[in-house]
């Protein structure tokens, strides 16, 4: 038996990954989360820890971060396959480079990395919560680990960032109209949250299929957020949002 061989096996002997707690976000489904952390600032999420994981010592110091590092699982992708090649959809989805060199969601092994920003770690009984701001993560997301944000070792001022060197920007001004404008009043009431800035900022960030930005389009858009549907269409120069439709209401009208 080779070095390599003997190593292996001793890595999928103690390798076993086991979820520590899981994301509760107000992503519901896929299509329209951010690509990266931190681009629709907006969202309010929480990092519920299992009861296993919620001691408090666990956790002390930790408060004195601004940002951790989540260690993740793509636990909603359908499949398992993965390709030496991806079209990342910066670069228009129509350009393969290399896996390694992307951040899909499709890899031999289905593990993500993303920070997010740290608001305050609440310990209610035998239950933690960590409460986040900025993700990209799906409601359900399983985390298996957290790390401190270091500046000084995390943040690189001279790295290069290959075909992304700078954040995406937004040619797309939203609009609502007056009926969309009214729900999104009463959502943010009742979810203590600024409904229409998230909406903006994702809606900004532009979650339509990458070949289909460069068509013409005339078709509604729809993304599950919290308890309802956004909807929305693409005119001339500007988004229009013109529903927030409750997903009970919404399952009885389909």
């Amino acid at each position: 038996m080779t070095t390599g061989q003997h190593s292996l096996i001793n890595a999928q002997a103690w390798l076993e990954l086991k979820p520590i707690g899981f994301i509760q976000s107000c992503y519901k489904e896929k299509f329209g989360i951010p690509r990266q952390p931190g681009l629709v600032t907006a969202v309010q999420a929480q990092l519920k820890l299992l009861p296993a994981f919620s001691q408090a010592e666990a956790f002390k110091g930790l408060e004195q971060f601004s940002h951790i590092w989540l260690i993740f699982g793509f636990h909603a992708n359908v499949s398992t396959e993965w390709s030496n090649t991806v079209r990342p959809p910066r670069l228009g989805g129509n350009k393969r480079l290399g896996v390694f060199a992307t951040r899909s969601t499709f890899r031999p092994n289905p593990l993500g990395l993303s920070v997010a920003q740290l608001d305050k770690i609440e310990f209610a009984g035998k239950q933690t919560y960590l409460h986040l701001n900025g993700i990209d993560l799906l409601d359900g997301t399983p985390v298996f680990d957290i790390k401190p944000y270091l500046p000084y070792a995390d943040s690189l001022p001279t790295a290069k960032g290959g075909f992304a060197e700078q954040a995406p920007s937004s040619p797309w001004t939203i609009m609502f109209t007056e009926q969309a404008a009214l729900k999104c009043q009463q959502k943010s009431q009742q979810l203590n949250t600024n409904v229409e800035l998230l909406i903006q900022q994702i809606l900004g960030q532009d979650p339509r299929p990458s070949y289909r930005i460069s068509q013409e389009d005339v078709r509604i858009y729809a993304m599950k957020l919290y308890d309802f549907d956004l909807q929305w269409h693409y005119r001339a120069n500007f988004i229009e949002v013109i529903g927030l439709v409750d997903l009970i209401e919404s399952q009885t009208t389909n």
